[in-house]
């Protein structure tokens, strides 16, 4: 059994797939904050006793309490059941659930304002573009697809002034339909942006 979970969003979500990779149950809950709380509860639910060989984690960018909740508790069960571990990208999962013919921007809210986009290949979701952490201005101009889903998508299309914004979530049913190198990342945070607190500089 693979289980994937994604806590990097105010979605708390998870899914299960057997061994020929179809997902057998999913949970996906809008919750805002209280992740911790909610995650494994939430896995134990959909397990009903049964154990995972493979866990695919969230790795972000998004919410750094979030993505520390998912990766705490996925090495947890990993060591557990001695189970394989690998991170997957958040911004790609959130551009798996508008799959079609056309290319797609993820972007989400980020810290002070700015926007975590990355572009994504509709059918594929193969990356058009590297991660960025950018004000709406220049996420608007460095972002090509008419589509732009989650968080930030309004922000985006409205400093951009035209195109579509679609609010939306990740969910992990979309994990196996990743490529390979974003649901084989290392199960550590991808922030995207540099922290805030800095150390001081000697006098």
């Amino acid at each position: 059994m693979i289980l994937a979970f994604d806590t990097s969003s105010a979605a708390c979500t998870a899914a299960l797939f057997n061994g020929a990779g179809e997902c057998v149950a999913r949970r996906d809950e809008r919750i805002g904050r209280g992740h911790s709380e909610r995650l494994v509860p939430m896995v134990a639910e959909m397990l009903g006793g049964r154990t995972a060989d493979r866990i695919i984690v969230g790795v972000g960018p998004g919410s750094f309490t979030g993505i520390r909740v998912g990766l705490a508790a996925a090495h947890g069960l990993a060591i557990g059941w001695n189970a394989e571990l690998s991170g997957m990208s958040s911004l790609a999962l959130l551009a798996a659930g508008t799959r079609g013919n056309e290319d797609v921007t993820a972007a989400i809210m980020g810290g002070h304002g700015e926007l975590f986009v990355q572009q994504f290949d509709g059918v594929s979701l193969e990356p058009r573009s590297e991660l960025q952490n950018l004000p709406p201005a220049e996420a608007a101009a460095a972002a090509t697809a008419r589509l732009v889903i989650g968080s930030g998508a309004r922000q985006l299309v409205e400093a951009r002034a035209w195109g579509e914004a679609r609010e939306a979530y990740p969910s992990a049913a979309d994990a196996l339909a990743l490529p390979g190198a974003l649901r084989t990342l290392d199960p550590k945070p991808v922030y995207a942006r540099a922290p805030d607190a800095r150390a001081l500089e000697p006098a």
